[in-house]
């Protein structure tokens, strides 16, 4: 009277795979397309060979385990490979040195950095700073840059004789 429906599960194992594939295409990580290889190798083919639903979870488990720490790494490796690593825009600014161009009243003045560009500032608490003083970008705040003194670099030892 009952329909056993584990002669069925190969249909379950394939809809996994094509919701994991459509998940991959829209997160691009490569985690899912690990989970949908782990499915179709691991799940359906134990299905193929006839075992039991719980070996077919398992398989299709450690296989995506597998994947996931082993050739996911590869693969993220490969892509960003050429990936230009150099920072931009608001992530270049950071760090970047800058001259006083107006003297810090209450901790607001303006700089110039060394883009060329002029920006609204604001010194580290307890900064006293001075038309001509040097200083270096600690944060972005919307269009204000929250500068501190540079560090000092120390002092180089004299060639050798």
């Amino acid at each position: 009277m009952f329909v056993d429906l584990t002669q069925y599960l190969w249909i379950m194992w394939l809809s996994i795979v094509v919701l994991f594939v459509i998940v991959e295409l829209l997160t691009l990580e490569f985690t899912f397309l690990m989970l949908a290889a782990g499915s179709l190798i691991g799940g359906l083919g134990a299905n193929l060979l006839g075992l039991e639903w719980w070996a077919q979870i398992g398989a299709a488990a450690a296989l995506s385990a597998l994947l996931l720490f082993t050739i996911r790494p590869l693969l993220l490796k490969t892509l960003h490979k050429g990936a230009d690593l150099t920072p931009s825009n608001l992530d270049a600014l950071y760090g970047m040195t800058a001259r006083v161009t107006r003297d810090f009243i209450d901790g607001d003045g303006m700089v110039k950095l060394a883009n060329g560009e002029t920006w609204t500032s604001r010194a580290a608490p307890g900064l006293m700073l001075r038309e001509g003083d040097r200083v270096t970008v600690r944060a972005v705040h919307g269009s204000i840059v929250e500068v501190d003194s540079p560090p000092l670099t120390p002092p180089t030892a004299p060639a050798a004789p």
